[in-house]
Order: structure tokens, then C-alpha cells, then sequence
């Protein structure tokens, strides 16, 4: 009899997991409404998707009857329609935050996940919150998910007395699908009930396989659609009012303008003419006492949008492009630089990319920016000459991507920089592998770089290459992996890689529950080891083993903690900033601890202390993070964040005779120096409606350098005392930025926006401990910049304009 049941519950669970579900929808000639109320009698003629499944925090667990979610789909020509009626037995208890787009705030929201391919590679996902809030992105299983793609569709969201009701139309513009006369889409519905921090999908999402997008479920019947031109335009308009103390308050129009064009069902073209970066977010500057650059986010559109393609292998970082001259302008002992840019503008830019129904994926991106000069003045003669510090240069990424089995893919990606004349020229080509087992139980993934730079009459290449094994599903799961990289691999024309001539060994291995516990909702713990070796000597350059915990407990609390090891002395070839030098760096032992509360609360805070102890007299670091969040109310929220870090007794580099030739030949100097960061930052937001965003963002960064006693780098990667140096090389940065912005959605795709900036940077070598005098002296610094900017974009498609006309 027990083996009976046994096999019944084998039978249950195939049909009710194992299988994919399948949804029926129509096609419709009438016109839908969207008002949220689904009272269109062609919404009743079509099945319900319903029985959703939790996937967090007790994944598998079927919803409750009094909170089941009802979904319906019709289509015309035009687009899909998602109509869903969600019940809650508490309605009153519905959480409803507005928030502006892509940022879900505190409430209840319901999504829908589309694959037109059904290949089990990439869902374009919508999702509609309890306040009428929209959010979209891109989500693939190796890149997660993207919020910097938008597109163009219309929702609605009502409460009503048994839940809630979301009513979509999402155009077929904003999807990939192929041109085949029936189709069948891969389709998924998700719904979290925000006080519970429950998810669920109808389609049951196991979290015990290592994917999300292959776990789609169907939906049938979609046929014959005669989908319109995907034509679109979107002209902008910039007025900007600048002032500052050495300059009179003056204005600026600018105007351009952004095309869209889908080649076919699959392809788009993206292009952008005359472009505005005016209004982007200010860059979170500090102060870099690293032998690297400082990388930042993108925050253009044009360049996060639909990208994922060009992400392929991590060759394509897009603030290259437009960002800092290549070149540094020389100048002679009796010449002052008066202007040297900052950055570089762009003509133009434009992008193709899209997926056949074979599951190649092509991408294109060219961009070509201007000439750049910088200005020098002659002191004796007052004579003003140009300097060219970026001559006429094009950037171009090509990748094609293979997807096959519906969950491996195969990249060959592309990039290059050509500069008009005799300047530096790059190009770098890899092949990029990620190959699943049908289970999705392993993954074997890797790349092979290839890189040529050619500098006037001499060129260089090198290579980069990864291999990684990876066991991808259940509790227990690890991976261990392996990299080279040559000496003379350099991807930074058009990507950014800060390390090179080293081979290195990794692995990982972790634990996960993958249901509730009496404790705790969600638990995982990670084991990382990380040895890296100098390729030419074979000295370890890394050695790291680190402890992660991450936790929620059952009141969606989080809590995790941490602790790093470096149990031997490393050898860092990078910090000398001379070839074949090396400084040997000590021992290690680290630890943080993080708490989040619970989010869902009016009051709730993150805290965040870290501390590290290196085999070095008195040599420590140590820090603390604390954020302090309040919801007033559904419409007015702010958040604080402090962050303190400091360094005592820390060893970098501050000079050496290819900089000074005071120095004796061969000097590099180090500096034993006490570094200290403050960073306070204050963010809020009121909204109007779900269109309509008051947002604030305010930064106030403060580190300097204190230097105790200069050191002298040996042969043998020591330190040495070293007297008789006097240059003052103390640092010293204070950075200013308040954005107040007011946003208004004031039709699909159009949007205005109202901008006040004020920002300052002061950098010098003197050193002043008050704070408050630090605050001030900035903000009366005459550097201190404000800007007042109004931008309008108009959303135009072309199919519109054409039945208007």
C-alpha cells in the first residue's frame, strides 16, 4: 500500500512540476481598454492560467487558495494583452509604495516573463506594481537581470475589494519573436506578495536547478499576426542654464535626436544623432591611491540598453567611449595648461542587434567621437596654442552568438579602435564558451582572448584565456577554474583589465537550504580559495581564502557575515608602477558582519562593519557602513548613508626618479601614510503617482592622505627608511554633488525632466582635520558649479502618425 502512495506522489510530482504548463489565448479584432477592469467580454473566452507554485522562500509549495492569482492573454496584430486578477484575503494590507519606473519600492507587483524563441535562453520581462508602477528588463541565466533596458508598453493597475486586478499591452515592438505563421512563445507569470516576501510562478521555477529562464511554461495559438513597422523617433530638446563664480550665468539649447527601426521581426536598428548626456547621474569620484584607474558605471541609456550581447566575454566597457582623451598634452617648463577636456563628445553612435529563430545572435555597435584639443599658454610670450590629445576616432563591437539546447551558447565578439593618424590603434577578438548539461547539473565555461595593439610603428599582442567547471544545482555545489594572462594582453582601447602577466587557480564551494527552516528563510555559505602567480617568476601575486554567510530569518530580516585570510606574503608587481618591480605584502586577516532589517517596516537600516589586521606593526584598516531608511508614507521616502573606512600605517607608492629627477636613478618611494574616508550621502524621493517623481540625490565625499615617513622600495620588494625627501605629498579631496530632479511620464516612451545640479571638487596636498571647515571651504570653493537644465523627449511611432495622417 505505502509503495502505492509512493508512486502516486512520483506521478503528482512529474505532472505537476516536471511538465511544462500551457496556456490557450486568441486572437481579437475589438479594442481593449486598458482600465483595469477587465470587463471586456472577450477576456472570458480565453483559459485561466492559474495554480501558481512558490518559488521563495518554500519553493514548491502551491499558493493558498484565498491568495491564487487568474491570468488571461489575447493578442491582435499590435500586441499581446496580459489581463490578471489577483486575490488577497486581506486587501487593506496590500502594500503600495509609488515608486518611479524599474524601482519596485515596497508593494505587492505581478510580472509577466516572454521568450518569443522558446529557446530557454532570454525572457523579456514586464512587471506592473499595486501603486501602477511599471519596471522592465532584459534576464539571461549568465548575466541575471537587466533594468537598464526599457521598453515602450502600456499597464494599468486597480485595488479593488478582493486583491487587486493589472491589466498590460505589451506591442510586439518590444519583443523578439520569428516570422513563423504559428508560433509558440515561452511564457511565465510571477506575482510577490510583498508582506509575506512570498514569490510565486505558475509555471513551478525549482530552485534546485541552476536556472531561471529555462523553466518557462507555453503559451499556444498565437497565429497569422501581420506585425506593423517598427518605426520609431525620439526627438529631444535641452535647455541649460550654467553659473559659477569665475563665469556669468549663461544658457545652452541643444536638441538631437534617437531612432529606432526594426529590420525585421528579429533585428533592430538603434540609432542615436546629436547626443545629450547632460542630465545622466554625476560619478561617485574618489580619491585613488590604487595603481588603477577608477571604473565607473554607465549611466547613458543609449549604452545600457539592450546590450547584453556586447557584454559577451567583458571586452566592452562603453565609458571609453566619450570618456578622457587618450593622450596627455606636453608641455614645456615655461607653459601652463589652461583647458585640458575631461572628456570626449561623440558624433554619433548606432547599434544593430537581434536573434534569428536559429538562435544566432548578431550585434553591431559603432560610435565615432570628436577631436579633442587641449589649451597651453606660453607665460613668457602669453602665446595660447591647441594641443591634440584625441584625434577623430571610431569604435566598433561585432559578436555573434550561438545558442543551442536551450541552455548553451557559443560568442565570437569583436572589438576595435581606430584613431584617424599616427595614434594608438586596438583590437581584440575572443571566443567565449558556456555549455550546460541537459539537466543543467554542470557547466563548463570559459573564453580565449586575443589582443593587438599597434602604437605608431611598433605592435604588441597577448593573450587572455579562462577555463571553469561547475557543478550548478541541488544544496552542495562548487566550481573550480583556472586563467592565464600574457604580459602583453591589453583590452583597455575599448574594455577595461587592470592585471596581466599571471596564471591563476580558483575554486568554490557552497551550501544552500532551498526551503524555509525553523530559523531561517533563505541560508547559503561560500568557501572561496584564490592563488595567483607572477608568470615569468612564479612568485604568488594573490592568495586569499574567504568565508561568506549569507541569511533571512523568518521576519525577512538579513544577516550575513564574513571573514578573508591571506595566510602567506604575496608579491605585488602592480603598486611600484615600474616594470619587473615588486613590493612584498604582508600576511592578512579580515572579517565583516552585515544586518539589513526588513525593508517592509516605515523605519529599517542596514549596518555594516569590516576590519583587517596585516602581519605589519600597527598596520590595520577598519570601517563601518550604517543607512538608516524611513517610509513616511506611500509617497515620500529618504535614506541616509555614512561610510567610514581608514587605513593606519598603510604602504603605497607616492614617487620615483621616472617622475623626479631629483631622485637618485632607480628610486621608488613609498610612503607610510594613514588614508581616511567619509562619504555621506542622502537620497529621497516623492511621487506624485506612478508619473509623476520628485527625486533627490546628495553626495558629500571627504579623503585625504596623512604621510608619516617616506620609504625606499628595494630590490628584494622590502622597505628601507628614506630621509631627506621634502616634497609634500599628503592628498587631499573633497567632492560636492546635489541632484534635484522632477520627472513626469507624460505619455509611453515620453518623458520631461526638470534637473538642478550644484557640484564642486577641491584636490590639494593640505590637510585639514575639521570637518565642518572642510564642508564649507568646498561649498565657497569658486569651482562650485550650478546647473538648471530642462530636458523633453517625445516618444513617435511611426504607425501612429501614419493612421493619423
Amino acid at each position: 500500500m505505502k509503495n502505492k502512495y509512493f508512486v502516486f506522489f512520483l506521478l503528482f510530482f512529474a505532472l505537476g512540476y516536471g511538465q511544462k504548463k500551457s496556456l490557450q489565448t486568441r486572437f481579437i479584432s475589438e479594442k481593449i481598454t486598458l482600465d483595469g477592469k477587465l470587463d471586456e467580454a472577450i477576456w472570458q473566452s480565453v483559459p485561466i492560467a492559474t495554480d501558481f507554485v512558490m518559488f521563495q522562500p518554500d519553493n514548491g509549495k502551491k499558493v493558498e487558495e484565498n491568495k491564487r492569482t487568474e491570468v488571461r492573454v489575447l493578442y491582435d496584430n499590435e500586441a499581446i494583452y496580459i489581463g490578471a486578477l489577483l486575490y488577497d484575503n486581506e486587501p487593506n494590507k496590500i502594500l503600495k509604495e509609488i515608486s518611479k519606473r524599474d524601482d519596485f519600492g515596497t508593494a505587492d507587483f505581478f510580472g509577466v516573463f516572454v521568450n518569443g524563441y522558446n529557446d530557454g535562453q532570454q525572457n523579456f520581462q514586464f512587471f506592473v506594481n499595486a501603486a501602477d508602477g511599471q519596471a522592465d528588463c532584459l534576464a539571461t541565466d549568465s548575466n541575471g537581470e537587466d533594468y537598464s533596458w526599457d521598453a515602450v508598453w502600456e499597464s494599468k493597475a486597480i485595488l479593488t475589494d478582493f486583491g487587486w486586478i493589472v491589466e498590460m499591452k505589451i506591442p510586439y515592438a518590444a519583443l523578439r519573436f520569428s516570422s513563423e505563421t504559428k508560433q509558440t512563445w515561452g511564457v511565465n507569470f510571477f506575482r510577490e506578495i510583498r508582506r509575506d516576501r512570498a514569490k510565486y510562478s505558475w509555471n513551478f521555477i525549482d530552485s534546485k536547478i541552476g536556472t531561471f529562464t529555462q523553466q518557462n511554461g507555453i503559451v499556444e495559438g498565437i497565429e497569422n499576426i501581420k506585425t506593423p513597422t517598427r518605426l520609431f523617433f525620439l526627438p529631444y530638446a535641452s535647455f541649460y542654464t550654467y553659473a559659477n563664480a569665475d563665469r556669468k550665468t549663461y544658457g545652452e539649447l541643444k536638441g538631437g535626436l534617437d531612432i529606432k527601426y526594426g529590420i525585421n521581426d528579429a533585428f533592430t536598428l538603434d540609432a542615436m544623432l546629436i547626443p545629450d548626456f547632460g542630465q545622466t547621474k554625476y560619478d561617485d569620484r574618489i580619491l585613488n591611491l590604487s595603481p588603477f584607474e577608477q571604473q565607473f558605471n554607465e549611466n547613458r541609456a543609449f549604452f545600457t540598453e539592450g546590450t547584453d550581447l556586447f557584454s559577451k566575454g567583458n571586452l566592452f566597457y562603453s565609458r571609453r567611449i566619450g570618456g578622457p582623451p587618450s593622450l596627455h598634452p606636453k608641455k614645456e617648463k615655461n607653459e601652463e595648461l589652461i583647458e585640458n577636456p575631461t572628456s570626449v563628445d561623440l558624433y554619433n553612435a548606432t547599434k544593430v542587434s537581434g536573434r534569428t529563430k536559429g538562435g544566432l545572435g548578431i550585434g553591431f555597435l559603432n560610435a565615432i567621437t570628436q577631436k579633442t584639443y587641449a589649451t597651453i599658454k606660453n607665460n613668457d610670450t602669453q602665446e595660447i596654442k591647441r594641443v591634440l590629445v584625441e584625434p577623430l576616432t571610431n569604435y566598433n563591437v561585432l559578436v555573434f552568438d550561438q545558442r543551442f539546447h536551450k541552455n548553451s551558447s557559443m560568442t565570437l565578439i569583436n572589438t576595435n579602435v581606430t584613431r584617424n593618424g599616427s595614434f594608438r590603434d586596438g583590437n581584440v577578438s575572443a571566443l567565449v564558451w558556456d555549455l550546460n548539461t541537459a539537466k543543467n547539473t554542470y557547466n563548463l565555461n570559459g573564453n580565449f582572448e586575443y589582443s593587438l595593439v599597434n602604437i605608431i610603428e611598433s605592435k604588441k599582442d597577448g593573450i587572455n584565456t579562462t577555463l571553469n567547471f561547475a557543478e550548478t544545482s541541488g544544496k552542495y555545489r562548487y566550481n573550480v577554474g583556472t586563467n592565464i594572462v600574457t604580459k602583453e594582453y591589453d583590452s583597455n582601447d575599448l574594455g577595461i583589465n587592470f592585471e596581466t602577466n599571471y596564471y591563476a587557480f580558483y575554486g568554490n564551494t557552497s551550501y544552500r537550504i532551498l526551503n524555509p527552516t525553523k530559523t531561517f528563510n533563505t541560508f547559503n555559505s561560500h568557501i572561496n580559495v584564490y592563488t595567483q602567480f607572477q608568470k615569468e617568476t612564479g612568485k604568488v601575486q594573490a592568495d586569499e581564502i574567504n568565508l561568506n554567510i549569507n541569511s533571512s530569518t523568518k521576519k525577512n530580516h538579513y544577516i550575513g557575515f564574513g571573514m578573508n585570510y591571506r595566510p602567506v606574503e604575496t608579491y605585488n608587481y602592480y603598486e611600484p608602477r615600474s616594470n619587473g618591480r615588486f613590493n612584498i605584502d604582508p600576511t592578512r586577516l579580515g572579517g565583516w558582519l552585515s544586518i539589513s532589517t526588513n525593508y517592509n517596516n516605515k523605519f529599517a537600516f542596514d549596518i555594516n562593519p569590516s576590519i583587517a589586521i596585516l602581519n605589519e606593526s600597527k598596520r590595520m584598516s577598519y570601517g563601518f557602513y550604517l543607512s538608516p531608511r524611513y517610509r513616511f508614507n506611500d509617497h515620500l521616502s529618504l535614506n541616509y548613508e555614512f561610510n567610514f573606512f581608514r587605513q593606519n600605517n598603510n604602504k603605497g607608492y607616492v614617487d620615483s626618479s621616472d617622475n623626479n629627477d631629483a631622485l637618485p636613478a632607480e628610486t621608488i618611494l613609498y610612503a607610510n601614510r594613514n588614508a581616511i574616508n567619509y562619504t555621506n550621502s542622502l537620497n529621497g524621493k516623492y511621487s506624485l503617482n506612478s508619473k509623476m517623481n520628485f527625486d533627490l540625490s546628495a553626495r558629500y565625499y571627504w579623503s585625504y592622505t596623512e604621510n608619516k615617513n617616506f620609504l625606499k622600495l628595494e630590490n628584494n620588494g622590502r622597505l628601507s627608511d628614506y630621509n631627506g625627501y621634502t616634497e609634500n605629498k599628503n592628498q587631499n579631496l573633497n567632492t560636492w554633488n546635489l541632484d534635484v530632479s522632477y520627472n513626469w511620464w507624460f505619455a509611453p516612451g515620453s518623458q520631461l525632466t526638470l534637473l538642478y545640479r550644484s557640484n564642486a571638487a577641491k584636490y590639494d596636498n593640505l590637510i585639514n582635520k575639521d570637518f565642518g571647515n572642510n564642508y564649507t571651504s568646498l561649498l565657497n570653493n569658486k569651482d562650485l558649479s550650478h546647473v538648471l537644465s530642462i530636458s523633453v523627449k517625445y516618444f513617435i511611432d511611426y504607425n501612429q502618425v501614419k493612421n493619423i495622417l
